[in-house]
């Protein structure tokens, strides 16, 4: 039987997910929310342990070349998985793994580039980033933040907005047009990275929700890995969008 389910803006942790998997009636077989922590938990282990090695690489030489391979392995990598994944949600205990790993290799050596013209950047976005996190942890779980209809309307409607703006940037790029609203880092080009920013920080919250109606659910155990790799997603846009905010920041 299909399960029914709240939206989300994250494009992997949406409102098909659940609705296309079988409800699982043992109970060992249920999704379950600490075995979702624990999961996430482990893919952002693997996915720091994963940026440690282009960041040493830099570290030791001092050259950013170094870390283009790393970069371009994590980049087709994770695009590759997360796609598999996004498509099959089965290959999650499978691939989530991996995807952490392209991660963190995409991430570790995209900062080291960044760190060498803003010396100590990076490690301000992931303070940054995992301060959000847990901020937003504790609103929701407090209940001080509460998903309603109107909440996931705004979210999610702000988040294809992000996306067709990232498309449009894209196509404009490829006839090297530039879009300064985005690149920029003008007042204008500042206060859109915010923007941005708060979206991907409230998907987080519509993520967690999700989760939580999954396992109320009784979605099958290897939605666990899929929801985890979803978190992850989210995680992975809000630290990137926080480091190009800082770096307009910079930049001034």
């Amino acid at each position: 039987m299909p399960l029914p389910v709240s939206r989300s803006g994250n494009p992997v942790l949406n409102d098909k997910v659940f609705s296309g998997q079988p409800r699982a009636f043992a109970r060992d077989d249920r999704m379950t929310l600490q075995g979702t922590i624990n999961k996430s938990f482990l893919l952002l282990v693997v996915l720091l342990a994963s940026a440690l090695w282009p960041w040493s690489q830099y570290l030791s030489s001092g050259d950013t070349a170094v870390v283009g391979p790393a970069v371009l392995i994590g980049l087709v990598g994770g695009l590759v998985t997360g796609l598999i994944i996004s498509f099959k949600a089965t290959t999650a205990p499978f691939l989530a793994i991996p995807y952490a790993v392209f991660e963190g290799l995409l991430i570790g050596g995209f900062s080291a580039i960044l760190e060498r013209r803003y010396p100590g950047i990076a490690i301000q976005a992931v303070g940054l980033t995992f301060g959000v996190l847990a901020v937003l942890l504790v609103a929701y779980s407090t209940r001080l933040i509460r998903v309603t209809q109107q909440f996931r309307t705004i979210v999610i409607g702000a988040t294809g907005a992000i996306a067709l703006l990232y498309l449009v940037t894209l196509v404009l790029g490829l006839f090297h047009v530039n879009v300064p609203v985005l690149n920029a880092s003008s007042p204008l080009g500042i206060i859109v990275s915010l923007v941005i920013c708060g979206v991907a920080a409230m998907n987080l919250v519509l993520d967690f929700d999700l989760v939580e109606t999954g396992v109320a659910q009784g979605a099958p155990r290897y939605m666990e890995w899929y929801c985890s790799f979803g978190l992850l997603v989210t995680l992975v846009w809000l630290y990137m969008e926080i480091i190009r905010l800082l770096t307009k920041l910079r930049s001034r």
